[in-house]
């Protein structure tokens, strides 16, 4: 299981494709969800019960070395669509260049069909220390988020895991920023810090002034983040993946 309720409508299909399948769904040893959030999900909707294993990741394949500028580089990697947030960024930012004096470069990175509108609002906001990198290759994943001082990836909901914070983590990002939604609190639960109330502006550029300005929290965030990938790599999750077919 890899989804949650996005929406009533949502949760009233899954219900009835629940209903459709459950002689079906009856004949399975085992079933697999992602997140405390996914098995949530499984069990209201499907009656199902489920173990928990989360996404994994191959950290010697994502990992790059770190890449270090003098100025500080926030980086926001996905679609470019309303659930993923990067029209909360942006307004973010616009109340961070009024409070924060310091230097700063953003990277939006990704396409979708907000490209356009959120172009224009940058624009309009005079947002310079903004830059649309467009779609970036799975191979080129690594060294973007090696470059981030702080990952940031604003997501609302629909959530029910955090692949694109894994991948950041096991790049090197120092800083890896979600949005406060149950799939990326399954992930950055240990470090709450590190979830921010997307939709509160104030709230959301202060937190990223307050990395912006304290190096010390962005290697604190660093150090977690090296430790906790290990459990999400795939050497650890394949071996319980297994266990579920062949133990």
């Amino acid at each position: 299981f890899h989804i949650v309720r996005a929406s009533w409508l949502h949760s009233a299909g899954a219900r009835s494709l629940g209903l459709v399948n459950r002689r079906s769904l009856k004949r399975f040893h085992s079933v697999i969800s992602v997140s405390p959030a996914a098995a949530s999900f499984a069990k209201t909707v499907f009656g199902i019960d489920s173990v928990i294993i989360p996404n994994a990741v191959t950290v010697k394949k994502m990992r790059h070395e770190p890449i270090v500028e003098k100025t500080p580089h926030i980086v926001f990697l996905g679609r470019l669509v309303e659930r993923k947030g990067c029209q909360y960024l942006l307004a973010a930012l616009v109340q961070l260049q009024r409070q924060y004096k310091g230097a700063f470069k953003v990277t939006i990175a990704g396409k979708g069909p907000l490209l356009a509108k959120l172009k224009q609002y940058a624009d309009k906001q005079n947002l310079k220390q903004v830059s649309f990198g467009g779609f970036i290759e799975e191979s080129d994943k690594p060294a973007l988020l090696a470059s981030a001082d702080i990952a940031v990836f604003p997501s609302t909901g629909g959530e029910s895991f955090g692949i694109v914070l894994i991948e950041a983590m096991a790049a090197g990002s120092r800083v890896v920023l979600g949005g406060n939604n149950v799939g990326y609190q399954s992930v950055l639960s240990d470090h709450p810090d590190l979830l921010v109330d997307v939709q509160n502006a104030k709230t959301f550029a202060n937190r990223l002034q307050y990395f912006l300005e304290h190096p010390s929290a962005r290697e604190a965030a660093a150090r977690w983040a090296k430790i906790a990938i290990k459990q999400y790599d795939v050497d650890v999750v394949g071996k319980k993946l297994l266990e579920q077919y062949y133990g």
